[in-house]
């Protein structure tokens, strides 16, 4: 009788272990094992018939082709990539002037022309093919920016470098030996005092702009990385004070804090542990699409995304008719699609499809 009474007390411990490490376990897999950032609510909305100039570090340009892949009528860093606010501040009052680029604006260095208020992809060989990349670009947003309904900024960092023989904040240092720059850090005020004029002077030629902040998530690990994190706390402060000024027409995107806050695993990280990943991209992207996209849009990027995908879409027979069908019926849906939203352009896919239709 004990042995029996010993064996029924052994299994109610057992099923009350077993029923305590159920819990346990429904528990743990109920949990969120990262700290999710708060995507801003009441953004105003962003549509395909918005025309957008983007400045600003790398990020920006990975943004900006997401946005371009999509159709939307995006300018992307039209000075190439910039980092600091001085130097971006410094390039929207030149379109703001819309004074183009001479001779004098350039200087030789290592066998090509630079500019110091761009960065090295518009370097040329000849001051003419310097000049003619460079103006290109300015004209082209020089006439935009008038008629822009978005503005979107991204500050990399606040360390900027100026030219000892002048004082001016270089964007790029075009590789030029040390000795020729001087080192300093922005302040929050140096930012702020830059920015409400030019603001204001954006607001006087196109009342409708809307300015959206971000801050690069991408590190400055040359800087040192107490050096990054004070640099980046500059522009946060920046921003927000910025936020506060222009309430109705300035707003801010935390991607700086998605990526260190919420994707905080190396995972998400290129394989130089410093930028983002295309994976930390895309989820940028999608967070970002929550924030400014309404139904409409997302309806039409969903079908620009599928047309796309369908285009890279690699035939085993791109000669045989069923593959010919196949882009014919892009062509079809790009058609559909033009004629119900106008501004949406398909060229390059069309000609694309047409090249592929006479092989």
């Amino acid at each position: 009788m004990k042995s029996i009474l010993k064996l029924q007390l052994a299994n109610e411990d057992s099923r009350t272990f077993f029923l305590f490490l159920r819990q346990e376990i429904n528990k743990s897999m109920s949990i969120d094992f990262r700290t999710r950032v708060e995507i801003p609510s009441g953004m105003p909305s962003i549509c395909y018939a918005d025309r957008m100039l983007m400045l600003g570090s790398c990020f920006a340009e990975n943004i900006g082709n997401l946005f371009a892949g999509y159709k939307f009528c995006v300018d992307i860093n039209p000075f190439g990539i910039l980092y600091n606010p001085s130097s971006i501040s410094g390039a929207l009052w030149r379109l703001l002037e819309g004074k183009n680029f001479q001779r004098a604006d350039l200087f030789y260095f290592q066998n090509s022309w630079h500019s110091f208020m761009h960065h090295g992809s518009f370097s040329a060989g000849t001051v003419e093919e310097a000049l003619e990349k460079m103006n290109r670009r300015f004209e082209k947003a020089c006439r935009e920016i008038v008629s822009l309904d978005w503005l979107m900024l991204t500050w990399g960092t606040s360390y900027v470098y100026k030219l000892k023989e002048s004082g001016m904040i270089v964007s790029n240092c075009h590789k030029l030996p040390e000795n020729h720059f001087e080192r300093s850090h922005l302040s929050v005020e140096n930012v702020v005092e830059t920015y409400i004029p030019l603001i204001r002077a954006l607001k006087e030629r196109n009342p409708r702009l809307k300015c959206l902040l971000t801050v690069s998530p991408i590190r400055h690990v040359r800087e040192g990385l107490h050096a990054n994190q004070l640099s980046k706390a500059t522009l946060l402060l920046a921003a927000e004070c910025l936020q506060q000024s222009f309430p109705e027409s300035v707003f801010y995107f935390p991607s700086y804090e998605i990526v260190v806050d919420e994707l905080r695993d190396y995972r998400f990280y290129a394989d130089d542990m410093v930028h983002p990943s295309s994976l930390a991209v895309s989820y940028l992207w999608e967070c970002f699409s929550r924030a400014f996209f309404g139904d409409d849009t997302l309806r039409v990027l969903a079908e620009v995304g599928t047309i796309q995908r369908d285009l890279s879409h690699k035939p085993f027979f791109p000669e045989s008719e069923a593959y010919k069908n196949f882009l014919g019926q892009i062509v079809l849906k790009i058609k559909q699609l033009s004629e119900k939203y106008t501004y949406l352009d398909f060229q390059n896919e069309l000609e694309l499809c047409r090249m592929r239709l006479k092989k």
